[in-house]
C-alpha cells in the first residue's frame, strides 16, 4: 500500500504548485507500463484528487502525464530497482529533493521483509541520493514511536546505534536454516515473524515495525555524510482534517481497527490507561509539515544535517483514551452498525482495564474458557455448533490481537516536542495553508463528524463494494 501522507503530499504539490518541474514516483511494479497503471488506479483515480480533477477538468490528464512520472522499482533493491539505465541517469541529473515514505507498517511483519524495506530500504534511498548531482535534501518519513518504550518527555533525537549488518546476518542464518529443513511457507512466515518480535523486544522496542524503522533512522544518521538530511516523525495517522477536504483516509490506520471492532460489538473489553494521551495527527497536517520542512531546509541545505521533527498532538492538544471511548460510544449509539443479518448492533460502555494481567485474566474467564467448552460441545455434537464457535473464536482472537499489538500505544506516556512549529512561525510560513498545529483541532467534532464518517465513506464502503 502506498502511504497516505505521500498521496496527500503529491496532491497538495500539484494543487498549489502546478509549475513544479517533475515528480518521480517510485512504484513497486514489474515494468514502466505496470507502474503507470498503478499510478492511475491507486493514486490519481482516488477521491483524494477530486478537487484537483474538477479544477483542471479536461486538462487534468495532461497535468498528470507531464508532471508525474511513475518509475518501476523497489526500495529494497540496489539503485531502487530502477532497471532502465537512461532513466536512472536522468533521475540522478534532475532530482533535487528525495522524499522517502516507503515502509511496511505491519506491527508483526516478517523480520526479513521489514528489515529489507524499513531499514535497508532507507540505506538504498540514501545511496541513490548520493548519486544525484543536484541533491539538496533527503526527507525521510519515520514514526514517533521509534523511541521504543521510553516514557516521559520524548526529545527529537536518535537512540543508540544497533549493528544493522549483524541483524541481517541473523536473518539470513535463520532463513538458510529453515530452507535446509524444507519448511512450508506458512512455517517460514511464522518463524520470521517470531524472530522479528524477539529481536525487537530484546533491543527495547515493542514490535518489528518500530524496531526496523528506528534502525532505518540509524542508517541515515550514520551514513548520510554530506547529504542534507531531515527526518519527520508523525505519531498515529488519521484522516484529513481540512485539505483537500475533511475525512479522507486510505485504509484502516492505527486506531481505526479499535473503532470498527467496537462499533461491530466485538470489542467490549480493552486494555489501556484512560488518562493516557492518544497521540493522533491528521494526515494532511503531516503532509503540511513535510512541505514546511522542505521549504525551510532547501535554501539552507548546508545546515540540514540531523534535523528530526515530531508531528504530533500530545504536547499541544492531547486527546485521552477516555475521550476517544466517549466519542465512539456516542457515535455508534446514534449511528449503530448494521450487521450482515440486518440487525442493529448495540454497543456497551466499553470497559477499559488498566492492568495488563487483569485484562488477560478477565479475557480468559469471560471468553477463552467458555470458548473451550463450546469447542468440546461442537465436537461431541458432530459440528452442530460450528458457526457459533467460529464466530466467537474470531471475536476473541480479534480482541486479544488488538490488545497485544496496541498495548505499547495505549500506555504511552511520552510527550513529543515540536521544533518545526516554532521554526515555521519564525520564518513567516503561511500556516493557514500549511498548518500542522494540533491546537486547532476540536477532537470531539473531528472524531464524530469527520474521522468516523470518513472511515465509512472511503474505507468501509470501498471494501464492501470490492467484495460484491
Amino acid at each position: 500500500m502506498i502511504q497516505p501522507w505521500l498521496l496527500v503530499l503529491v496532491e497538495k504539490i500539484l494543487r498549489l504548485q502546478p509549475d513544479v518541474n517533475k515528480l518521480y514516483l517510485l512504484v513497486r511494479a514489474s515494468d514502466e507500463k505496470s507502474a503507470t497503471q498503478r499510478l492511475y488506479n491507486e493514486i490519481i483515480s482516488t477521491e483524494l484528487f477530486r478537487i484537483l480533477r474538477n479544477h483542471w477538468d479536461s486538462k487534468f490528464d495532461h497535468l498528470i502525464s507531464s508532471k508525474v512520472i511513475a518509475v518501476a522499482g523497489d526500495v529494497s533493491s540496489e539503485n531502487l530497482g530502477v532497471k532502465d539505465s537512461n532513466l536512472r541517469e536522468k533521475m540522478w541529473n534532475e532530482i533535487e529533493i528525495i522524499v522517502n515514505a516507503a515502509a511496511t507498517t505491519d506491527f508483526n511483519e516478517r523480520y526479513d521483509v521489514a528489515l529489507n524495506i524499513n531499514t535497508f530500504g532507507a540505506f538504498n534511498v540514501l545511496n541513490f541520493g548520493k548519486k544525484c548531482d543536484n541533491i539538496k535534501l533527503l526527507l525521510h518519513i519515520s514514526t514517533a514511536y521509534v523511541c521504543g518504550e521510553q516514557t516521559g518527555m520524548i526529545f527529537e533525537k536518535q537512540r543508540d546505534n544497533i549493528n544493522i549488518f549483524e541483524e541481517r546476518r541473523i536473518v539470513e542464518e535463520q532463513v538458510n536454516q529453515l530452507q535446509y529443513y524444507f519448511v512450508s511457507d506458512k512455517t517460514m512466515t511464522s518463524s520470521m515473524k517470531e524472530l522479528g518480535l524477539e529481536r525487537a523486544k530484546l533491543n527495547g522496542w515493542p514490535n518489528t515495525y518500530v524496531f526496523t524503522k528506528a534502525m532505518g533512522e540509524m542508517v541515515l544518521g550514520n551514513f548520510n555524510g554530506d547529504l542534507p538530511l531531515v527526518i519527520i516523525r508523525p505519531t498515529m495517522i488519521s484522516s484529513t482534517y481540512k485539505q483537500p477536504f475533511p475525512g479522507w483516509i486510505e485504509g484502516l490506520r492505527t486506531m481505526d481497527s479499535v473503532i470498527m471492532s467496537y462499533g461491530k460489538g466485538r470489542l467490549t473489553y480493552f486494555l489501556g490507561n484512560l488518562n493516557s494521551a492518544l497521540d493522533v495527527i491528521p494526515v494532511d497536517m503531516v503532509a503540511n509539515a513535510m512541505v514546511v520542512a522542505m521549504e525551510a531546509h532547501f535554501a539552507n541545505h548546508r545546515y540540514s544535517h540531523g534535523n528530526i521533527y515530531h508531528v504530533s498532538s500530545s504536547y499541544r492538544n492531547p486527546m485521552k483514551l477516555s475521550d476517544l471511548r466517549n466519542f465512539i460510544r456516542c457515535y455508534f449509539t446514534k449511528n449503530p452498525w448494521i450487521d450482515t443479518n440486518g440487525k442493529i448492533v448495540k454497543v456497551g460502555n466499553g470497559t477499559v482495564i488498566s492492568r495488563a494481567y487483569l485484562f488477560f485474566l478477565s479475557m480468559q474467564l469471560k471468553y477463552v474458557l467458555p470458548l473451550k467448552v463450546l469447542y468440546l460441545m461442537n465436537i461431541l455434537s458432530g459440528q452442530f455448533f460450528n458457526k457459533v464457535y467460529a464466530k466467537h473464536e474470531r471475536k476473541v482472537k480479534s480482541v486479544m490481537r488488538l490488545a497485544e499489538l496496541y498495548k505499547p500505544y495505549v500506555f504511552f506516556t511520552g510527550i513529543n516536542l515540536e521544533k518545526l512549529q516554532k521554526m515555521a512561525e519564525e520564518r513567516g510560513i503561511n500556516m493557514a495553508e500549511f498548518g500542522f498545529d494540533s491546537k486547532s483541532i476540536d477532537w470531539e467534532d473531528y472524531i464524530m463528524n469527520i474521522h468516523i464518517p470518513g472511515l465509512f465513506k472511503y474505507v468501509i464502503r470501498s471494501r464492501l463494494a470490492s467484495s460484491e
